[in-house]
């Protein structure tokens, strides 16, 4: 989005089982099925962020219903999702059971930032791949991961991002409302550092609890803090009832926040009190049909009877579309360690106006695609 529209657009709408065995851990293991592969997911469908994880489900299932519907070396993928509540130690025992499944090639998009750091020491020893974890949290892009592959852009940057355009502004005195969670701190932490090396003032921090229990009082102390504009470190319905209190409490207050905030279903269920929250972006607005790659999610979608567009489901499905191009490049003979090469030998691959490139090495980053964007009074992105 330009700078221009961008600023106008926020200011005129302010005024959201065990390990397997040793042997396979070191990535030696039998082809898979000359009929099927499986690939093995961990995600929240219940619990505290069901509307995103039931909207990331849809995504890849979209995407990998599309991969079968053209084929892979005469292979059907199938999709094996076990729900976790979002709870991170249940991620940790459904992958540690997906792992030890030899005809588990790959995990994707297991979701959390607290999930995935207790998922990824296993998928390191077990050497099995593992594209697009669910989280953009830096502390989990670490280059001795080498079996990770992940898709997005990290919150780093998206926080980057976010306070570069507000202090381009003028904006300049920030709070940060976070919830007390992996996520929360680290995103407090990179608007922290984003704001110091543009030498403006920290941003003055409020913390709800896990739970986001205390939701009316942590926002009657942020604004009585007076901020410029207010940056949410939360996801899913609690970022809607965030919204929905500072719409009450102080509706000309700016709210900026990332990609992760709000589902579909929130920005639904908010309808015109979304108007005016600006959002970082990952991937390209999910209704923007001049992008190829979201004409083909569109399409996929629909084909499975989804009527509903959202950035979740659009991300589930671009992160499908790229594990579906790295068993293309694996061949028939299909083993863990054969996928795993072919995803790290993937460059400048085009899904239709987004490149994914694992060109850097570990730890691998596929897409650096960011942009901002602006919500408004129906829940889409403003121009």
């Amino acid at each position: 989005m330009q700078r221009r529209q961008f600023t106008q657009s926020l200011v005129a709408a302010s005024a959201g089982l065990l390990l397997a065995t040793s042997s396979r851990a070191v990535g030696v293991q039998d082809p898979m099925d000359a009929k099927s592969v499986t690939i093995g997911c961990s995600l929240g469908t219940t619990g505290a962020l069901a509307s995103l994880g039931k909207e990331l489900k849809q995504g890849l299932d979209a995407g990998i219903a599309q991969a079968n519907a053209k084929g892979i070396h005469g292979r059907e993928i199938k999709l094996l999702a076990l729900d976790d509540g979002y709870d991170a130690a249940r991620s940790e025992e459904n992958v540690r059971k997906l792992i030890a499944d030899a005809n588990v090639v790959s995990l994707i998009s297991c979701m959390g930032t607290a999930n995935n750091q207790r998922i990824l020491p296993l998928v390191d020893e077990a050497q099995i791949p593992y594209v697009a974890p669910q989280s953009g949290a830096t502390s989990l892009r670490k280059a001795e991961y080498r079996s990770v592959f992940h898709v997005r852009a990290s919150y780093t940057d998206e926080a980057q991002r976010l306070a570069q355009k507000l202090v381009s502004m003028g904006i300049t005195e920030l709070a940060v409302v976070y919830q007390d969670t992996a996520f929360g701190r680290e995103f407090l932490a990179d608007v922290s550092k984003a704001m110091a090396a543009a030498k403006q003032p920290a941003p003055k921090a409020f913390k709800l609890d896990a739970q986001g229990a205390q939701v009316a009082d942590v926002v009657g102390k942020a604004v009585a803090a007076k901020p410029n504009a207010v940056l949410l470190g939360t996801a899913g319905d609690i970022t809607a009832t965030l919204v929905n209190e500072f719409k009450k409490v102080s509706p000309s207050t700016p709210l900026a926040a990332t990609s992760v905030a709000l589902s579909g279903d929130n920005l639904r269920q908010l309808g015109g009190k979304a108007s005016g929250i600006a959002l970082s972006m990952v991937l390209p607005d999910a209704a923007r049909t001049s992008f190829a790659v979201v004409r083909d999610y569109q399409k996929a979608m629909r084909a499975l009877g989804y009527q509903e567009f959202s950035a979740r489901s659009f991300e589930g499905y671009v992160n499908a579309r790229v594990l579906a191009e790295g068993l293309e490049r694996a061949g028939r003979d299909l083993t863990r360690a054969k996928l795993r090469n072919a995803l790290a030998g993937i460059r400048s691959n085009d899904l239709g106006g987004l490149s994914i490139d694992y060109a850097s090495g570990a730890p691998y980053v596929g897409s650096r695609f960011l942009d901002l964007g602006v919500m408004g009074a129906n829940g889409k992105f403003v121009g």
